[in-house]
């Protein structure tokens, strides 16, 4: 018997079996970018709890690769900087060196979203080319890397709102910057969930649910990302109470004209419609696993739900630690760590289901 015969049956084998599961290449690398963009939002939350978000004052999306390297070139970047209101009216005594740690925190932000962006479009190059990815698939990859583009636009945008008249970033556009990045996130996850063989599931009504906990989970990063883009979390740190009213009064939350200028500006309004939201988003996931125990109780579905379920009341708890310890940095991005977390699950497990 030749070597090539004594291996043909294992070569077959190993045919057959990359044939039940083609993707896998595609599925693993996409997983790998939703790790990439995970680790962006949290260090994007350190450059916010940092103040560092305002520290480059320019978009040089390819020069801005390299950073200062010479002493004259980092007093000429601490220069611009003191140009803007931020360093004048909170920071007016900071050294140079102190400008270089919030400094690299900003760079490395964006360092990372250009690392992604090609992790993403050379390896979605390569799959096209070789002929593994469907028409389909082609077409919601390219709005993929589309939404990253846009993601880089919107960060400059939501960056530019604090070089004049502000000394922080607009509270909308960082909502606008972090809904992005997590609707991307989520999409990168449905994606690479429906490309893994599974058996089909009777949802028996819980798609609907699954689904509403997916949108209302987005919901609540945005309303978060609007908690902290004004700081709201600085205030009202008691719980359940808010200032001792479980509900506080209607003149503190309907204070600005006109009324839909207290959901983006009114600290008061902000931080309760986020706690509304949370205790929503715990009652419907609660209400979800009971009927997915009740409906299918040892299916894959149920375990989902209980799962997510837990997740989310975790999530609700480090929430109301956060907000009773005024924020600091690490409650502050464990909470924003886990809100990504919350919102992989609730993908994967409506994914499945739909």
């Amino acid at each position: 018997m030749t070597v090539a015969e004594q291996f043909a049956p294992a070569a077959a084998h190993s045919a057959t079996f990359a044939c039940s599961d083609p993707f896998r290449p595609v599925r693993l690398w996409l997983w790998s970018v939703a790790g990439l963009i995970f680790a962006m939002v949290i260090v994007g939350g350190a450059t916010r709890l940092t103040e560092s978000g305002l520290s480059i004052t320019e978009w040089k999306p390819i020069l801005g690769v390299i950073p200062p390297l010479s002493h004259e070139a980092w007093l000429d970047e601490f220069e611009k900087y003191k140009l803007i209101p931020q360093y004048a009216q909170l920071f007016p005594t900071m050294t140079l060196g102190e400008f270089q740690v919030i400094y690299f925190w900003e760079w490395g932000h964006r360092l990372l979203g250009r690392v992604i962006g090609l992790a993403f479009a050379l390896p979605l190059a390569f799959f096209w080319f070789q002929g593994i990815l469907t028409r389909g698939l082609k077409w919601r990859l390219t709005g993929l890397l589309a939404l990253g583009g846009l993601q880089g636009a919107v960060g400059w945008w939501m960056v530019t709102s604090g070089l004049s008249k502000r000394v922080e970033v607009a509270p909308e556009r960082l909502a606008a910057h972090l809904l992005l990045a997590s609707i991307t996130f989520a999409a990168i996850v449905w994606i690479a969930t429906g490309l893994k063989p599974a058996a089909s599931e009777a949802g028996q009504g819980l798609k609907g649910w699954a689904f509403g906990l997916l949108a209302l989970g987005l919901t609540q990063i945005g309303l978060g990302a609007l908690v902290a883009g004004s700081r709201a979390g600085l205030t009202y740190n008691d719980w359940p109470f808010m200032a001792g009213h479980l509900v506080p009064p209607m003149e503190h939350l309907a204070r600005l004209d006109p009324w839909w200028l207290n959901i983006l500006e009114n600290i008061t309004m902000i931080q309760f419609q986020h706690r509304l939201a949370a205790y929503a988003l715990l009652a419907l996931a609660l209400w979800h696993m009971v009927s997915a125990r009740r409906g299918s109780p040892a299916s894959k579905a149920a375990r989902r739900a209980t799962a997510l379920a837990g997740l989310v009341a975790t999530q609700a708890v480090i929430g109301i630690v956060t907000l009773m310890l005024v924020v600091p940095i690490w409650a502050g991005l464990l909470h924003q760590a886990f809100a990504m977390v919350v919102l992989a699950m609730a993908a994967v497990h409506a994914r499945r289901l739909s």
